[in-house]
């Protein structure tokens, strides 16, 4: 399958547009037909209530065994003042977030504290009134999903693996996995930067890694659309990164098919120092840049997988990750 970025896209055209036998011959998928085809398809809308609310992925991956970073607490109602501040006044480090925000909004990460102030992943430092005032404003749905009224959860930070600390400036790092019937298919590292605020958003300028099935190791990178080699601020190599733990990573990954009972899904996963992969959180309708990072098209890897024959899609979920790592090396 040949790689490509946009950049290889505009240049075909020359500025015009792009037709869809070209996307199609390139093996990309486009939305349309990631909406039609696979999420309506295979996601039952009745299951998205568990992963479109974080609080909800949280318990359901609790009763599945899928571990998740600590919940200290979640504020179902507005909360007063005081018992907002009996939680955080004891804390060090925490992460504020929406329980139905959607593309890393109302995200507020606290990695240190100088006294009463409180320091955010960039290094500004924000009083314990602007705290209160994000938590007003998930409150009041100003991050959820159609506006609608919000729960606050705060939670314990992730202490990353070192392993990405020269791949990531002022954030954490996630790796996305795309899981198809409960096979992995696709997956990329995304690593914030300087451009994006220190969050992992591929719109806001994080750089995008595709990682080989196989093995774990980055094959491309692009930031903003566009390969490139090295991290735009740590100036490392990324064609030196191999995430570690990778076969446990997938497995969990693919362990979210039987979790939440979507057939198609993007599960966001993050590498813990002590504890290894953790569930950061699922997704019914995953992004398609994930093919630009990987400078591969998602429609090869899902209809292979619909190709397989009923017995296969019966599969264990280790036997249904050696089958990804087997079928889809990046150098297929």
């Amino acid at each position: 399958m040949r790689q490509f970025t946009f950049r290889h896209l505009f240049n075909k055209v020359r500025g015009g547009v792009v037709s869809p036998i070209t996307l199609r011959d390139m093996g990309i998928l486009g939305m349309n037909a990631r909406n039609i085809h696979y999420i309506a398809r295979y996601n039952d809308r009745r299951k998205f209530p568990t992963v479109d609310d974080k609080l909800n992925t949280k318990r359901a991956a609790g009763h599945a065994g899928i571990p998740v970073p600590e919940l200290i607490r979640a504020f179902e109602a507005p909360a007063s003042r005081k018992r907002v501040m009996a939680v955080i006044e004891p804390l060090w480090q925490f992460v504020v977030k929406p329980a139905r925000g959607s593309g890393g909004k109302g995200i507020l990460v606290i990695a240190g504290r100088n006294g009463d102030r409180y320091r955010k992943t960039s290094g500004v430092e924000i009083e314990v009134l602007d705290i209160l005032r994000h938590v007003n404003n998930i409150h009041s749905g100003l991050y959820s999903l159609g506006g609608k009224p919000d729960r606050v959860m705060i939670e314990a930070l992730v202490d990353f693996d070192p392993i990405f600390q020269n791949y990531s400036f002022e954030g954490v790092p996630d790796i996305r996995v795309i899981v198809f019937r409960g096979f992995p298919v696709m997956a990329m590292l995304r690593c914030s930067t300087h451009a994006s605020d220190g969050k992992a958003n591929l719109h806001q300028g994080a750089v995008g890694v595709g990682i080989d099935l196989a093995t774990g190791k980055s094959s491309h990178a692009v930031q903003r659309g566009l390969r490139i080699h090295r991290h735009p601020d740590t100036e490392f190599p990324f064609d030196q990164l191999q995430v570690p733990g990778w076969r446990d990573l997938l497995h969990l990954a693919a362990s979210c098919y039987e979790m939440t009972g979507l057939g198609y899904l993007g599960c966001d996963i993050v590498l813990d120092r002590e504890r290894g992969p953790l569930l950061l959180e699922a997704n019914a309708r995953p992004g398609l840049a994930i093919q630009v990072a990987n400078g591969v098209g998602l429609r090869r890897h899902l209809h292979c997988i619909e190709g397989l024959a009923p017995e296969k899609l019966g599969m264990r979920v280790g036997e249904r990750v050696n089958f990804s790592m087997r079928t889809f090396a990046a150098d297929q």
